[in-house]
């Protein structure tokens, strides 16, 4: 029985490697392409390395293009960062006080923000589009950074969290005379690095691939991110630059699964405990 098992979980086992294969090996033909010359990219049959491989896709992605991709990064990487920062700041807030505070209709008023993330964006984009009109912010980063700055998943996943949180540990911050906000910064937001991590992750994987808010609240080019700069890229270059687009897409992947590299501890341990639970 127990050889049975050990047989069964063998056969699981290389099965699964064989799928996990099958779903990773695109992205190393796309980053082992990023490195070749356009003409060895449609050899046949094709080679993993050749003596050609250099960084000159890289480089022309990221320097010699007009405007150049460093440019669709920097506006990334400014766009991501603020809104990754602002939601981990009002949702670790908001969560601590949907769960910890009471006041009068908290859990009406929680489960009011809850409803809003059944409004799809394409429901908000003309009246965000009106209203950044009005404001002096539509073709500025400021369109894509202000309305990122809150989300109610990121609030949930906080308040689930923090539910798990042991009152005395408050009681006792209260008996020491700490305020609210002294509590929250230095007794309970410290234990929830898990939370945290899951939100960070999380906001970051969805602003960094967003597309839609930039190509509608975006005109000049030079503000473009990585998502619009990368397809208008492949709308010019077509198939002829196939070996630059490959660097290109690597340029706007590899930044993502380093977050997910860094954070993956507290990012799985976040979604395994009080951040599921109700």
């Amino acid at each position: 029985m127990q050889s049975k098992r050990k047989l069964i979980k063998l056969i699981l086992t290389l099965i699964l490697m064989v799928v996990a294969l099958v779903i990773v090996f695109p992205f190393i033909w796309m980053l082992v392409c990023s490195f070749k010359p356009l003409n060895e990219i449609y050899e046949f049959p094709p080679r993993f390395f050749s003596p050609n491989m250099s960084f000159d896709n890289y480089k022309e992605v990221l320097f010699n293009q007009n405007p150049s991709f460093m440019t669709y990064f920097k506006n990334t990487v400014i766009t991501t960062a603020v809104a990754v920062i602002g939601t981990v700041f009002t949702s670790s807030m908001a969560g601590y006080a949907f769960a910890k505070l009471n006041f009068k209709y908290r859990d009406q008023l929680f489960m009011l923000y809850l409803v809003t993330m059944m409004v799809p964006f394409q429901v908000l984009m003309v009246p965000q589009f009106i209203q950044f009109k009005y404001m002096g912010i539509f073709n500025t980063l400021w369109a894509l950074i202000l309305p990122r700055l809150f989300t109610p998943l990121g609030t949930f996943l906080m308040r689930q969290f923090f539910l798990e949180v042991p009152t005395e540990i408050i009681e006792a911050g209260r008996v020491d005379g700490l305020g609210e906000f002294g509590i929250f910064y230095k007794l309970v937001l410290p234990l929830a690095k898990p939370a945290v991590s899951t939100v960070v992750i999380l906001n970051f994987v969805w602003r960094w691939n967003e597309y839609e808010a930039p190509l509608i609240f975006l005109t000049d080019s030079k503000l473009f991110t990585l998502t619009v700069g990368l397809t208008s890229f492949i709308d010019e270059a077509g198939f002829a630059q196939d070996n630059l687009i490959m660097a290109a897409a690597t340029v706007a992947l590899i930044p993502m699964i380093l977050v997910f590299l860094i954070g993956q501890k507290y990012f799985i341990e976040g979604l395994t405990s009080g951040s599921v639970k109700g």
